[in-house]
């Protein structure tokens, strides 16, 4: 059962480390962030399952304490996804003493660094789960239904950006359908509005680089029926690309 969602972008640039010098620059939107996942936990979730988008190779699912790290982006920056009290359970470090080599998709990995610095309690079991962009609407949308059909009390932390192509100076270019798309999405999000998410346009989205397009649908499918109210946290396009951060609460 969906008790709580929040929604929040993945750019790497969250992590200060990776934005350096232009770190500053997301400081709003970094603790807009650590509102909605204090939200989440205020919800008082028996679990908490993250959505982000993912390559084939990293779509897991991720178990608590799984590694990612930031390393190809030139800082030594490792997270955990709420890594658990050191106990000799999963997420430790292997039987040779060494780190588990990185496994979540970065979009996971940006999460686990939310957690971390929201001050996550690891004692809320954690799950990670990596939805790739091309996965059709209907199919998110029964992912979403098949999460929201355990017995538990489950939150939904849903990772993801709009669409990339808001100026002339970002990464997908100016695209005048753009401004729209991503209007469309900020008011869905306010308002709660399941329908809105589930009939976002697939290969617009994929014309637009809306890469929060899939995990948007898992959350439509989780939430169906869930009498939740939404709050936008946040909605600017910095660098050209869609960045929302939402809260759905009851």
């Amino acid at each position: 059962m969906l008790i709580a969602a929040a929604v929040c972008p993945c750019p790497p640039l969250l992590v200060p480390e990776v934005a350096a010098g232009a770190a500053p620059e997301l400081d709003g939107l970094r603790a807009a962030c650590a509102e909605a996942v204090r939200a989440l936990a205020a919800a008082r979730p028996e679990r908490l399952i993250v959505v982000g988008p993912a390559e084939r190779a990293g779509r897991g699912p991720h178990a608590q304490g799984a590694a990612g790290s930031f390393r190809g982006f030139g800082v030594e920056v490792e997270v955990r996804l709420a890594a658990p009290p050191a106990d000799g359970a999963s997420g430790g470090d292997d039987a040779a003493g060494q780190a588990p080599s990185p496994s979540l998709p970065l979009s996971l990995a940006v999460a686990a660094w939310l957690l971390e610095h929201a001050g996550w309690d690891p004692a809320v079991p954690v799950e990670g789960l990596g939805v790739g962009e091309p996965l059709a609407a209907e199919r998110c949308i029964e992912v979403g239904r098949e999460l929201a059909g355990r017995a538990e009390r489950m939150a939904l932390l849903v990772m993801g950006d709009g669409t990339a192509c808001r100026t002339l100076k970002a990464p997908g270019y100016l695209d005048e359908r753009a401004a729209p798309f991503d209007a469309e999405v900020a008011r869905a999000l306010a308002a709660a509005d399941t329908g809105a998410l589930a009939a976002l346009d697939e290969e617009l989205a994929y014309e637009l680089q809306a890469a929060g397009r899939a995990p948007l649908q898992v959350l439509a499918g989780a939430a169906e029926g869930a009498p939740l109210k939404g709050e936008l946290r946040y909605d600017e396009a910095p660098y050209g690309v869609g960045y929302f951060v939402a809260s759905w609460s009851s």
